[in-house]
C-alpha cells in the first residue's frame, strides 16, 4: 500500500468509509503524498499529455482569442489574465506571445492559481520575466474585468456519486474490504434532498466542487467584467454512468489501486456547469467540441504558415499535431474535448461559438 493509502485506510478504520469526492481530494491534493503535490505529471514521462503541450498552435490561437476577448471588454487597462491549473504554463507563455502579437500595446498581468509546488517551479520557468503572480485559489485574484483560462481544470475538481436504490439515491463511498484493500460501496441511508429520476441501480455524478467554483467565477464575470474559456473533457447532455477513471503512463488504472499515484479524474458535465453559471445571471457560449472551435479560430491557416518553413518531418509532426487536436475517432481529442465559455449578460458573440 502506497504512503497515502495507509493514511486514507487509517482514517477509514478510525471514522468509517468517506465519499468518493474526499477520496479523490486526498489522492490528488494531499499536502505531503497528494499526486499534484509530489510530481510533474504530464509529458512523455509523467502520466498524461495536454493540448498545450502537444503543439504551440493550441496556445497560440487561445492567445488570438484572448486578443479579441480583451476588445470586446472594452479593452481594460491591463487586462487581468487568469490561468486555473496552468500545467506546467505552456498554454500561458503561448497565449502570451499571440495576445501581443495581435495587441502590441496590451498590457498584460497574468496569474496562476496553482497548488502543486512541482508544477508552479515548472510555470516559474516558463513565465520569467512575465510579471506572472501565483495565487492558491481564486479568493486571492485582484478585482476588475478579467479572462479566466481553464484547460483540463474542472475534470480534477473533486465529485460526489450517488447509486439508486429502490428507497432513494445513496451515496458512493470508498472503504475497506476484509483484506484491507480499498473498495466501493453504498452509504447505507439515502441522501436526503435528492429527487433527480433514474432507473435502480443507476450511478449519477453532482461534481459539486466544480459546480461551486463556476458560480464564484460566474458572479465574479457578471458583477466585474470579463470571460471564461473552460476546455475539457466531458459531455453536453445529463445521463448516468460511471466516469471516474485514474491514469498512469498513459494507461488507464484501477482509481482504487494506488492512491497518489494516479490521476483521478472524471468526465466533466458542461450541461451542469452552463446551468450554475446561467443560475447567477451570466451568459453561457456553447459547449462547442474543441476540433470545431479551433477550426473556427484558424488552425488550418496556422498549421500551413507554420509547414512554410518546417523540414518534412517537422511539416509531418505538425500535421499529427492537428489530427489529434481535431479528429473526432479514438485518439482524437475535437469531440470528447468540449469548450464553454462564460460572459457577462451583454456580451457576445464570440469567436468560435455560432450564434443562436
Amino acid at each position: 500500500m502506497t504512503p497515502l493509502g495507509a493514511e486514507i485506510a487509517a482514517l477509514i478504520r478510525q471514522n468509517g468509509p468517506i465519499g468518493v469526492d474526499r477520496y479523490m481530494a486526498l489522492c490528488l491534493g494531499h499536502p505531503v503524498h497528494g499526486y499534484y503535490r509530489t510530481r510533474d505529471p504530464l509529458g512523455a514521462k509523467g502520466d498524461f499529455t495536454t493540448a498545450p503541450e502537444i503543439s504551440q498552435m493550441f496556445g497560440e490561437l487561445i492567445g488570438a482569442w484572448t486578443a479579441y476577448a480583451h476588445g470586446l471588454m472594452g479593452q481594460p487597462d491591463p487586462l487581468i489574465l487568469v490561468e486555473l491549473g496552468p500545467g506546467r504554463g505552456t498554454l500561458m507563455a503561448d497565449a502570451l506571445r499571440a495576445l501581443r502579437a495581435a495587441a502590441p500595446g496590451v498590457r498584460v498581468r497574468p496569474h496562476c492559481v496553482e497548488t502543486s509546488p512541482v508544477l508552479r517551479a515548472a510555470q516559474e520557468r516558463a513565465l520569467t520575466g512575465t510579471g506572472a503572480v501565483w495565487h492558491d485559489g481564486i479568493e486571492t485574484l485582484p478585482p476588475g474585468p478579467a479572462i479566466l483560462l481553464a484547460n483540463e481544470f474542472f475534470d480534477c475538481l473533486p465529485v460526489r456519486q450517488f447509486e439508486r436504490r429502490p428507497n432513494g439515491w445513496h451515496e458512493r463511498q470508498v472503504g475497506l474490504g476484509p483484506q484491507g484493500g480499498f473498495l466501493f460501496g453504498l452509504a447505507p441511508e439515502p441522501t436526503p434532498g435528492l429527487d433527480a429520476d433514474g432507473p435502480e441501480g443507476a450511478l449519477m455524478s453532482v461534481p459539486a466542487a466544480g459546480l461551486a467554483v463556476m458560480r464564484t467565477v460566474a458572479q465574479r464575470i457578471r458583477a466585474e467584467g470579463g470571460m471564461l474559456l473552460a476546455i475539457d473533457y466531458g459531455h453536453t447532455r445529463p445521463g448516468f454512468g460511471d466516469t471516474l477513471q485514474a491514469l498512469a503512463g498513459h494507461s488507464y488504472a484501477d482509481p482504487l489501486a494506488a492512491p497518489g499515484e494516479a490521476d483521478i479524474t472524471h468526465h466533466v458535465d458542461f450541461a451542469a456547469l452552463a446551468r450554475a453559471a446561467t443560475g447567477v445571471g451570466a451568459q453561457v457560449h456553447g459547449p462547442v467540441d474543441q476540433g470545431d472551435f479551433l477550426f473556427a479560430l484558424g488552425l488550418r491557416p496556422r498549421a500551413e504558415r507554420l509547414k512554410v518553413r518546417a523540414t518534412e518531418a517537422q511539416a509531418a509532426e505538425i500535421e499529427r499535431a492537428v489530427a489529434r487536436l481535431t479528429d473526432p475517432g479514438r485518439g482524437g481529442m475535437g469531440s470528447l474535448f468540449k469548450v464553454l465559455a462564460v460572459s457577462g449578460p451583454s456580451l457576445g458573440p464570440l469567436p468560435g461559438f455560432p450564434e443562436v
